[in-house]
């Protein structure tokens, strides 16, 4: 097998230009054979009919004498048979081998008959003469090769020439053609061994250049996700680490036996907090997993989502009733056809988000609006808002928009990334405008009605 693609470009191109040029030269030569051919058979024609009527106006004599002294010999060789095995030749061969004449063309042409041969190679024409002495027969035959001959041996030469200088060439060409592949190669090489740091500097157009800045593309993509995977390791391991510890310190704090009973509680509390942060850092984690599954089955109903929206503020009323925040509602009845459990979570997420980040007692407003095919919900927080640069990152996981407050306000910063799921899954779209300091709105836009996956 071989394995090189330049060995197998160049092999396949000369093995193509062989058999391609053998394909040609056979149908050229059958073709044109009898073309090529036309006007020397016309020219020796016309000079055999001449020494037929040389012999025809002289005697004998006379004619084999003013034939021997013709200049027309030094290009013709004309033998005359008297019987099939007796002939007298006129001109010098020179090198060339006499046409070989049998009995049997011999007997035609003394019988009266006329023998034409139209070979590659071999052209030769017998006509019988008329003498005093009785029918003789004379054969003629160009000292000149034929002009199939020559064709050939011309063809022949050029394509030898041509394969040779084509070879080389395309040695050289394939070299550039593989060359890209081979950096293709070397960089998929280096990309699997972990470095993204990869440059192709590859400027071709066509199909080359299209693949090459696909790959281009994908290394970028890779490289994206690599850097994710390890902040998202890095996260984890910080957002696991920390309940640990306090775990670990307040559990190796319990043993001591001197411990007051309220110190007991109150490490015995945190630890309880700190079990469940993880708990719900681990159903965070599993919902994601869930989420970014290659098909989620989703359980579609039909939902009043005013009356779905509604539901969930009631539900977490201990969670703003107790900060004095007001809520101003603005929700036109609207049924949508949605997975109900995951959207519940979208509204939890996002209006737990707008009452931790809110001051106490401050407004949120939530407004529903409707158009032919898709429904949009607003829901505005006037809290501490979040910096421009960090409103692209807010929806990574483990990203905490404002990272100063992050031991003020807990979380693990998966909320938003689950909620972006959920609504790209429903075929949605989530977007958020906010004013540093003045206050965040997200604006959820959703389908009437879900795809079925």
């Amino acid at each position: 097998m071989i394995s090189s693609l330049y060995t197998r470009v160049v092999l396949t191109f000369l093995v193509s230009v062989i058999v391609g040029t053998i394909i040609a030269f056979f149908a050229a030569t059958w073709i044109f054979q009898d073309k090529l051919n036309e006007n020397l058979q016309i020219t020796l024609l016309d000079f055999g009919q001449d020494i037929v009527r040389i012999y025809d106006t002289l005697p004998l004599h006379e004619a084999e004498l003013f034939i021997s002294e013709m200049k027309q010999l030094n290009s013709y060789h004309i033998r005359i048979y008297e019987e099939t095995d007796q002939f007298q030749s006129y001109g010098e061969l020179t090198g060339h081998h006499a046409f070989p004449v049998t009995t049997e063309q011999v007997k035609k042409v003394l019988d009266g008959g006329r023998v034409q041969a139209n070979g590659i190679d071999t052209i030769f024409l017998g006509l019988p003469i008329k003498t005093e002495m009785g029918t003789r027969a004379m054969f003629v035959e160009p000292l000149t090769p034929s002009s199939t001959s020559f064709f050939i041996k011309f063809v022949v030469t050029f394509l030898i020439y041509s394969l040779i200088a084509g070879s080389l060439l395309i040695l050289i060409a394939a070299m550039f053609l593989v060359r890209p592949i081979k950096k293709l190669t070397e960089a998929t090489r280096r990309i699997a061994a972990g470095d993204f740091n990869v440059k192709l500097n590859i400027k071709q157009k066509g199909e080359l250049g299209t693949l090459a800045r696909s790959f281009e593309e994908m290394m970028h993509d890779l490289q994206q996700l690599e850097q994710m995977r390890r902040e998202f390791v890095t996260n984890v391991s910080h957002e696991v680490q920390s309940p640990l510890t306090s775990i670990s310190g307040y559990a190796i704090a319990l043993k001591q036996v001197d411990l007051p009973d309220h110190e007991r509680s109150r490490y015995l509390d945190i630890i309880i907090t700190e079990a469940a942060r993880m708990s719900k850092m681990s159903d965070s984690l599993l919902k994601l997993s869930f989420l970014d599954s290659q098909s989620p089955q989703m359980r579609l109903v039909t939902l009043s989502l005013d009356e779905q929206i509604r539901r969930v503020i009631v539900a977490i009323q201990p969670q703003w009733s107790a900060r004095n925040i007001q809520f101003e509602l603005d929700l036109q009845p609207v049924k949508i056809t949605a997975d109900h459990d995951q959207l519940n979570q979208v509204w939890s997420n996002i209006l737990g988000n707008s009452i931790k980040f809110s001051k106490d007692g401050g407004r949120i407003d939530v407004s529903i609006k409707q158009d032919i095919k898709n429904v949009m919900v607003r829901i505005s927080d006037s809290g501490i808002g979040i910096l421009p640069e960090d409103q692209k990152r807010i929806f990574d996981r483990f990203f905490k928009a404002d990272r100063s407050h992050s031991r003020k306000y807990d979380g693990s910063g998966m909320g938003l990334a689950i909620v972006k799921q959920i609504v790209s899954l429903h075929q949605g779209d989530i977007r958020v405008e906010s004013e540093y300091g003045r206050g965040t709105t997200f604006i959820v836009i959703l389908p009437i009605t879900t795809p079925a996956g």
